[in-house]
């Protein structure tokens, strides 16, 4: 693993503030993405940063349903995060694939990837208030029940939900894949709102499975309900088809893990939402 690459994630997992403000949105009509599903690409943004967003739907319903935020990789705003918010959809939920770099940027080089978590995650507060920029991009939404609503997150994406529930945003449920952890820091008793769920990889060398223990402990300790999967022989970007082919010793894709970690996170909303 490269220094930047240390850095990054190092960066990416630091302690986070409160929410900062959000402005209207313009959006347009996407055409279909999957039978059933309807989407349309989203335009917000915190402070001055323009964010390009990707919201999907299931259109057989009609009443309002729970929202789900998902955070993408270090990649950016990419397929792999959309695909994740046009599943949800197939599963009836409203999902909202966000953007924490500003203009829906997003690269396919290591390098360009470290370069934009590092400069996203160089100020807390501004990559808080993109995160809940797009919690109130999500509730606004009028297919969206605003008082039922979780984040999952993707690596990079990962480590930002977990630092959001540690820091006691009001989520109903967060859920990690393949996601860095927040720095040893201490967790005030009642503080974590959401119920968490993380999704490791047991041979990632990124994310041992000792820190994730020890993570899930401290939650556990503060009285959060914490929920860990480690599944064999799986690598860092399990989730992700690219994964073997960005070049980085350690990124593996595994269907088998893909696939249950996908079932994990459905069970786990089915529970949250039922």
């Amino acid at each position: 693993m490269h220094a930047r690459q240390r850095l990054t994630i190092a960066l990416v997992t630091g302690a986070f503030l409160t929410a900062c403000t959000q402005k209207a949105e313009e959006s347009r009509e996407a055409a279909a993405v999957a039978p059933g599903v309807g989407s349309r690409e989203v335009t917000y943004a915190a402070g001055e940063t323009a964010l390009k967003g990707f919201m999907a739907w299931d259109t057989s319903r009609t009443t309002p349903r729970p929202g789900v935020v998902v955070v993408h990789e270090w990649w950016g705003h990419n397929e792999h995060a959309r695909n994740a918010a046009t599943k949800l959809a197939e599963a009836g939920y409203v999902a909202l694939a966000v953007d924490m770099y500003g203009d829906g940027k997003n690269t396919t080089h290591p390098d360009s990837a470290a370069a934009f978590a590092t400069a996203a995650a160089s100020n807390v507060e501004s990559l808080t208030a993109r995160f809940t920029a797009a919690i109130a991009q999500l509730k606004a939404d009028p297919r969206v029940d605003s008082t039922r609503v979780a984040a999952i997150g993707y690596c990079f994406g990962g480590s930002i939900v977990l630092a959001m529930a540690r820091g006691g945003m009001d989520l109903d449920a967060v859920a990690s894949f393949h996601g860095a952890l927040p720095p040893d820091a201490p967790v005030d008793s009642g503080n974590v709102k959401a119920r968490v769920l993380i999704l490791n990889g047991a041979a990632d060398p990124m994310v041992p499975q000792a820190q994730v223990e020890a993570f899930a402990a401290k939650l556990r300790k503060a009285g959060a309900t914490v929920d860990v999967v480690n599944y064999p022989g799986a690598m860092h970007g399990f989730t992700n088809p690219r994964a073997d082919s960005v070049g980085m010793q350690g990124l593996k894709y595994d269907a088998t893990a893909d696939s249950q970690s996908w079932d994990a996170l459905l069970k786990l909303l089915a529970e949250v939402f039922p």
